[in-house]
């Protein structure tokens, strides 16, 4: 044999580490190979030994006319069966080398290749093909002696045919050359490359992913491929007890085996808090990946090597290519969650679909465990019941919430964690709706005790409405959502858009001002559109939704005597069962109540009648007026309240102009600049002046 290929012993690689114990997986790999490469060795001696150019320094270079001369009596001895093929002494088991098959190393921690062929169901052939394709990328060694048994200095890959061989196994075996289609576990994996197709199939290069091979050695770094599309699951918290029973049942289905599920959530973040819940209490790793289309075939992988679960938390918003190809993985564990309802269409394949959980089961109890001792200086569960975050979300908010806090110089407040959860929140409806922080209080209302205890009530329901419609079962069905809907109806100017902000601000939420110049629309069916988009963000949103003058949009339904009756009475309809099904917080004001369509209120859980303000009310409005503006001592505001019957808009525009007025002069506020602004107010509205000169 030429020295070029018995130079290096058959046993050992030069800088190889030997062969490590159990729970070394590099170690396990060597040790497999060692054992390749004697079987590679014996294999080159016999091919050696019958072979008149094998001290040839050009061997597979050309071919000499002794080479020539041998391949022809080979193949008139039998095509089929050529010299140094025979299965006999180096496979005597056939179909299961030995060496090379798992033989109980699945129950070696460090057997990675033995755990993988058990995961996959690889069979004994398949697990020493892999280790045949692979051996070149781990010891150097091997190049050569495949180059040699190639018969091609340059191919220093295993090709399908020296695998087949080395195996024992006749290249001319049906079964056995099916383990290498494209359909095989092998390829359908993604665990094996047969590459350059345009070549005889024997003569076709095995080569083994890199990160296979890095999972082989011990290395755990996801796929180059996956960089910067893989996110954390959010962090499992105690659940409710709703939840707790979902969460228990899917981890037992978990713990059974693969299985692709479809979880709808009912608000987005709802999904991956359930199934990282699950996960956790089935003991089970996940790659959670919200993008992968164009990388699913290394995801799989991915999760094949690890024994992970797919997590794939939103879908495209066309997800039956995606669904396809992750749920035609019946090896996986793959959980899809998504708002939508799952379309059949999407796969033929259907996966076990399941209604997640909503973030009432356990909202409270997630927070406090993102939140931690911080959470024990004020009322949490007040504080925190507006929000229908996520889990995910809520993590988030509790980190800006530590984040804001540190930043002042203080403890966690619940002011701080309103604002960190307000900016978790969606802002899709900036699109549709003018946004409002809040800036205001209940102390910037003066109204009469009736409309301010039903503002409390509202503010009251927002919060509980979790509790009473759901955990207390008191929803009125039919495909009720558990929205909180009021109607301000009065005068312009009696406080119906700042008691809105106020309502805001105590839930501590921002409030959305629906331009329905941007929703009414002369199409057929455009304004049911545009509301339904902004009804969708509204729920996906934790806000207060104004609609201002709604009665341009709520109005009464009236008898059909034209096409236009008719469109607008569907309006109205697609209205009245939008609001049915809403999640959210609505508002609606209005100046003429009566122009409301009856059908509407009966579905409002609140009615606020804002009665003009009288003498008393006009008094206190005057001096809420004033009291962050510079003003001259003595001012008569009861004279002001008694003989200019304004509204608090009015009135808070005549303190405006009396404050630009002492402004320009550069004192305080006066009498006379009361005076002027109450009398423009008058003259804006075309009402006669009282009192002219007698001030």
């Amino acid at each position: 044999m030429n020295a070029r290929y018995a130079e290096v012993p058959a046993t050992a690689s030069p800088g190889a580490p030997p062969p490590g114990p159990d729970g070394d997986p590099a170690g396990c790999l060597l040790a497999r190979l060692a054992v390749l490469r004697e079987r590679v060795a014996a294999l080159v001696e016999r091919r050696a030994a019958t072979d008149p150019t094998a001290d040839d320094p050009l061997r597979g270079l050309y071919l000499s006319e002794e080479a020539v001369q041998r391949l022809l009596d080979t193949w008139q001895a039998g095509p089929l069966a050529p010299e140094g093929y025979d299965p006999g002494p180096l496979a005597p088991d056939g179909y299961a080398p030995g060496p090379f098959a798992p033989d109980g190393g699945a129950d070696r921690p460090g057997d990675r290749l033995a755990r993988l062929a058990a995961r996959t169901g690889l069979t004994g052939l398949d697990t020493a093909v892999l280790l045949i394709a692979l051996a070149p990328d781990v010891d150097r060694a091997v190049e050569p002696l495949y180059g040699y048994l190639n018969d091609d200095v340059s191919r220093r890959r295993a090709t399908a045919g020296l695998a087949l061989g080395l195996c024992g196994v006749p290249a001319h075996t049906a079964a056995a050359r099916a383990r290498l289609h494209v359909s095989a576990p092998l390829r359908a994996l993604g665990l094996l490359e047969v590459e350059e197709p345009e070549r005889p199939f024997l003569t076709r290069s095995l080569r083994v992913p890199d990160r296979l091979i890095g999972h082989l050695l011990g290395d755990d770094t996801p796929d180059a491929a996956l960089l910067g599309r893989l996110r954390p699951l959010p962090e499992p918290v105690p659940a409710g007890p709703g939840a707790g029973e979902f969460t228990g049942r899917l981890a037992a289905r978990l713990a059974d085996g693969p299985v692709t599920a479809y979880l709808r959530e009912p608000r987005e973040g709802d999904g991956p808090a359930a199934v990282a819940a699950a996960l956790d209490a089935a003991g089970m790793g996940a790659l959670c990946c919200p993008d992968p289309e164009g990388r699913v075939p290394e995801l799989l992988r991915e999760a094949r090597l690890g024994g992970r679960a797919v997590v794939v938390p939103g879908l495209p918003e066309q997800p039956g290519p995606l669904v396809r190809a992750l749920v035609s993985a019946p090896d996986v564990t793959v959980l899809l969650t998504d708002p939508r309802p799952y379309d059949p269409r999407w796969s033929p394949d259907v996966p076990l679909i399941l209604d997640a959980p909503g973030r009432e089961a356990g909202g409270v109890t997630a927070w406090r465990a993102a939140l931690g001792a911080d959470a024990d200086s004020f009322d949490l569960a007040t504080t925190v019941a507006p929000y229908r975050l996520g889990g995910d979300r809520i993590q988030r908010a509790a980190r800006a919430a530590r984040a804001l806090a540190a930043f002042d110089g203080t403890p966690v407040t619940a002011g701080h964690v309103r604002l960190a959860a307000r900016r978790q929140s969606a802002s899709g409806l900036e699109r549709h709706a003018r946004r409002i922080r809040p800036a205001v209080d209940w102390r910037d209302l003066v109204l009469p005790a009736g409309p301010l205890v039903q503002l409390r009530e509202l503010a009251l329901r927002a919060r509980h409405r979790d509790r009473v419609l759901g955990e207390w079962r008191l929803s009125a069905g039919g495909g009720r959502g558990r929205g909180v809907l009021g109607l301000f109806a009065g005068e312009s100017g009696t406080g119906k858009t700042l008691s809105a902000e106020v309502v805001a601000a105590d839930l501590g939420l921002d409030l959305y001002v629906v331009q329905l110049s941007s929703v009414v629309d002369k199409y057929v069916g455009e304004t049911e559109k545009n509301l339904e988009r902004i009804f969708t963000e509204a729920d996906r949103t934790d806000a207060v939704l104004l609609f201002d003058e709604a009665d341009a949009v709520f109005g009464k339904r009236s008898e059909v005597k034209d096409s236009h009756d008719r469109y607008a009475n569907m309006e109205s309809a697609y209205l009245l069962q939008r609001l049915e099904s809403f999640d959210g917080i609505a508002l609606l004001t209005t100046n003429l109540r009566a122009n409301i369509d009856e059908a509407f209120t009966r579905r409002l859980d609140l009615v606020v009648d804002f009665p003009f303000p009288d003498a008393g009310q006009r008094l206190a409005l005057w001096r809420h007026g004033l009291a962050h503006v510079p003003a001259a001592e003595g001012i008569a505001f009861d004279i002001l309240a008694r003989d200019f019957e304004l509204a608090g808009g009015s009135i808070r525009s005549a303190v405006v102009t009396a404050a630009y007025l002492a402004a320009g002069r550069g004192t305080p506020v006066t009498a006379d600049d009361l005076l002027e602004g109450a009398r423009r107010e008058y003259r804006k509205a075309g009402r006669l002046v009282p009192g002219e000169g007698r001030w």
